[in-house]
């Protein structure tokens, strides 16, 4: 089991990264949309934004994390039976991923901060705002916040459907690199490889 990525597969660090950023997306999102039809009688209408608002905070410092380690240790080579197109529309859709996070994140973040407030996280710390109180941030930043989100779950959706197409339709390990660091080690060429 490797730690790091290698020129085959992906470690075990990107994988956690992978799974845990997927479970805490999906549950944002499902918080977000839970908690805009919630009454202010509600006894989860202070409890849900303060964990949505604070999960966003640690998942964008994460989220940092993350790209500083993509750094560190490079992604796989594509699998040999990859078309080019193919290739680049997985880096584009990764880009393209990272970058409504962050537009997510900051935007949430703008939206708590907009009162010149700043927000606390768990009560374990304050984020402060940077901006003090700003005409029209909090619309501006909901805004980018709502489809962005949106977006994000469509695009992942749809990177899902694909890993899932690279299992049951073109037999290759695109999805079990992601699922265990040990498949790593495999050396077979994918373009002779079918799997039941």
């Amino acid at each position: 089991m490797r730690w790091r990525n290698t020129h085959d597969g992906w470690g075990l660090v990107s994988i956690a990264f992978h799974w845990v950023f997927a479970l805490v997306i999906v549950g944002l999102f499902a918080i977000g949309l839970y908690m805009v039809d919630l009454g202010y009688t509600d006894p989860l209408s202070n409890v849900l934004p303060e964990w949505h608002r604070s999960l966003g905070l640690l998942l964008g410092a994460a989220l940092l994390a993350r790209l500083a380690w993509r750094f560190l240790s490079p992604p796989p080579a594509p699998l040999p039976n990859y078309q080019r197109i193919e290739h680049v529309m997985a880096v584009l859709m990764h880009w393209v991923l990272y970058l409504l996070m962050i537009a997510i994140i900051v935007s949430g973040y703008f939206i708590s901060t907009s009162d010149g407030r700043g927000v606390s996280v768990f009560d374990w710390f304050e984020v402060p705002s940077v901006t003090g109180q700003v005409n029209n941030l909090e619309d501006l930043s909901g805004q980018i916040h709502y489809w962005g989100a949106w977006i994000l779950i469509v695009l992942s959706a749809m990177h899902a459907l694909a890993a899932l197409k690279h299992h049951f339709i073109d037999h290759d390990r695109t999805l079990r690199r992601m699922l265990n660091p040990a498949s790593t080690n495999h050396q077979t060429s994918d373009n002779n490889r079918r799997t039941p």
